[in-house]
């Protein structure tokens, strides 16, 4: 498959100050950096800018990054020096991904994080990819049924601006549960197959089934109890085998400690973010809404984590081989055209120094290389060299549905 790296891996390559000035300085600098670590590609993050942003940094699990700065609309003269930055550093581009919420309770938010996905649109036409990755996010004064009726109101119109555009939109299943202070667990609709599918008939009827796919996280399925081949396989049963396009790398560990204390719904209570009975207004405190995660999983960055093999069969982190010869063996994908995007979100390993992270992220991509090789030898072996010579293929291996 195809490398890739989000840029937010590290989210001060280059100086504010600098790039603040002159905003695209940072495409330049981090397009350098890829291939000094060895990314062949870059997913290029989009955000709304920290002064224009509804969540404090100090808030967020993982701040996302605007690498790419669209405070002013992206144009051709920008795109022609990026275009010019990559041609010189040999470093393409996998996507672009702007990560928030689209179904945002507040009307005038909601246009200001639409108008920035319309930019984000016109962005990737400028350079040349096909493919936008976000999420759908949730109105949490809404049921999740209700939810699905704003998403018909107000998603299907961006889902039409990408197919005017030739863009796919890819989702991250992500639950984002420390999204909100509240007690909501699920604060982005699309983190399953039962409500992607769901979704994608809501689009089929508006025309724009082409256009909603899923940018497939591991760490996610894993924080859901779930695990790859499974949620594959549910697909292909349910002839949904189409809907994932795209894959982010990153793993989850689960701590069965913290497990025992709370389950998978996390931390209920006591969690630190509200005050008195009210919500904090303070940022720091308000990141403690996070504690519905953290306190039973940690993220992975691939290969940074020694695994018990039983944790496998427990579903409880990722068999990154496995995926992959899950991936080609249930999902209707072309793994040439197939983006593999390393996502760095591994707390202690989240160093911004670069010196410091280059060599991690450098050894994590090789980590994802040499487990896809492995695992497309292993797909040839196994359903083309030998089934061609009629030799059985040995053991079971990893079976859906069971654990």
């Amino acid at each position: 498959m195809r490398l890739s790296i989000l840029t937010a891996a590290l989210q001060e390559l280059t100086p504010r100050e600098r790039r603040d000035a002159d905003p695209d300085l940072g495409v330049e600098e981090w397009l350098e950096f890829a291939r000094q670590i060895g990314a062949p590609n870059i997913e290029l993050s989009a955000a709304l800018h920290p002064t224009e942003s509804d969540v404090p940094a100090a808030a967020l699990l993982d701040p996302v990054a605007n690498t790419l700065d669209l405070r002013k609309p992206f144009s051709a003269a920008r795109a022609a020096r990026v275009r010019r930055a990559m041609h010189s550093t040999r470093v393409g581009l996998s996507d672009l991904a702007y990560f928030d919420n689209m179904l945002a309770a507040d009307e005038s938010l909601r246009h200001r994080k639409h108008e920035l996905m319309r930019r984000v649109f016109d962005a990737a036409v400028l350079l040349g990819t096909d493919a936008v990755a976000g999420f759908v996010g949730r109105n949490p004064a809404l049921s999740l049924d209700a939810n699905l009726v704003m998403f018909e109101e107000v998603f299907i119109p961006l889902l039409k601006e990408a197919q005017a555009r030739g863009l796919t939109y890819r989702v991250e299943q992500c639950p984002m549960p420390g999204w909100t202070i509240g007690d909501t667990w699920h604060n982005n609709i699309a983190y399953a197959p039962g409500p992607w599918i769901a979704l994608h008939r809501i689009c089929e009827r508006h025309g724009v089934g082409d256009q909603f796919r899923i940018h497939y996280d591991p760490s996610h399925a894993i924080l859901m109890g779930q695990d790859s081949r499974s949620v594959f396989q549910y697909l292909k049963d349910a002839g949904y085998d189409f809907l994932i396009t795209g894959f982010h790398v990153k793993g989850q560990v689960i701590d069965s400690r913290g497990i025992s204390a709370w389950g998978y719904g996390g931390q209920t209570m006591q969690r630190g973010d509200w005050r008195g009975g009210e919500p904090s207004p303070d940022p720091l405190e308000q990141r403690h809404a996070w504690k519905k995660q953290t306190v039973f999983c940690e993220h992975e960055l691939p290969g940074t984590a020694r695994h018990d093999p039983l944790a496998y069969l427990q579903n409880r982190t990722v068999d990154w081989l496995d995926h992959q010869l899950a991936a080609r063996e249930l999902l209707r994908i072309d793994p040439e055209k197939t983006f593999l995007v390393v996502e760095h979100e591994y707390p202690k390993a989240r160093v911004q120094d670069k010196s410091r992270l280059a060599p991690i992220l450098s050894a994590s991509l090789a980590f994802t290389r040499a487990i896809d090789e492995a695992a497309a030898a292993m797909y040839a072996l196994q359903h083309e060299v030998l089934p061609a010579q009629g030799i059985a293929v040995q053991g079971i291996g990893r079976e859906a549905y069971r654990s």
